[in-house]
């Protein structure tokens, strides 16, 4: 099963390409062709904001009770870069966490206030997050009625930071602190908000990645990245950097597809209309490799 040179290695995020930004779960499909990838030999690893709860309960227990291959070895970079594992047939292993990442616990403790108190109605507190300090649309609020609320959190998220003493960036708004510096970032996306050291991104994953599998031997000759926003890139930018052929799939190219150095491919590249997006575009493109390196499964 394990090759040291596999044809390719696939890094992905997973809120959008592989679990519904709408269910939060994983369709049965991308979990069955997740498993026939790992069984042909392709490492797949995960880059997520996600936190290892959340990626043990939707991804690692379900390909797990679907019949994961004895031998093999799934990753799992979470929280952009800040807490990894690896799991098997016989569940996870060790969680890593670097601590020089994390968010100051008293902030995180008052931002739990401020979601208990205010925005309980459209958000919740993310308790599973180690480093990371996050909260989440509930999944019975319109969307728009969350990002509304979304932005009236995020403003007082950062003025909290500021009694803190915390220098913060959000998007191009930047409050430096005392020295004048920013060491942290409030970083929204469609079903959320996150709160994180400036040092995690989806770049330090794809460097976490190639560590993991290089602790295993393993040298893949192509990477395959795929995600949901234009934070995303990151992984395949650092890849390409490190003179790694990359090719990377944004299944929400809506939000416009920067010019890249590397392929970049959408549904469209796969002859499937511009409404396939999110996990439908996802679930597409792991088929579509999957029958490159083991021929048509259907």
């Amino acid at each position: 099963m394990t090759m040291l040179t596999p044809p390719l290695a696939l890094l992905l995020d997973v809120d959008g390409p592989i679990a519904s930004p709408v269910t939060r779960t994983v369709p049965e499909g991308i979990i069955t062709d997740l498993l026939a990838l790992v069984a042909a030999g392709i490492p797949v690893v995960f880059n997520t904001g996600r936190s290892d709860a959340f990626i043990k309960e939707q991804v690692m227990v379900p390909m797990i009770a679907a019949g994961m291959p004895d031998g093999a070895v799934v990753h799992a970079i979470c929280e952009k870069g800040a807490v990894w594992f690896s799991y098997t047939a016989d569940g996870a292993g060790p969680v890593h966490v670097d601590s020089t990442l994390a968010v100051p616990s008293a902030y995180g403790d008052d931002i739990r206030r401020l979601v208990a108190e205010d925005y309980a109605a459209h958000m919740f507190f993310d308790e599973t997050k180690r480093a990371m300090v996050s909260v989440e649309q509930h999944v019975d609020v319109p969307s728009a009625d969350y990002l509304a609320e979304q932005k009236l959190f995020d403003a007082e998220a950062i003025e909290l930071m500021s009694r803190y003493d915390l220098g913060v960036v959000r998007l191009d708004h930047h409050v430096p602190d005392s020295d004048d510096a920013v060491d942290y970032r409030v970083d929204p996306t469609i079903i959320s908000t996150d709160i994180e050291s400036i040092r995690l991104g989806k770049d330090l994953g794809a460097s976490r990645a190639v560590e993991l599998l290089a602790a295993a031997g393993i040298t893949p000759e192509a990477w395959r990245t795929m995600g949901d926003s234009r934070t995303d890139y990151a992984m395949a930018d650092w890849l390409h950097h490190q003179d790694h052929e990359v090719k990377h799939v944004d299944v929400r190219p809506a939000d416009g597809v920067p010019e890249k150095p590397y392929p970049v491919l959408t549904a469209a590249d796969l002859g499937l209309g511009p409404e396939v997006i999110h996990d439908d575009a996802g679930g597409a493109f792991l088929h579509a490799w999957l029958e490159a390196v083991s021929g048509p499964t259907r």
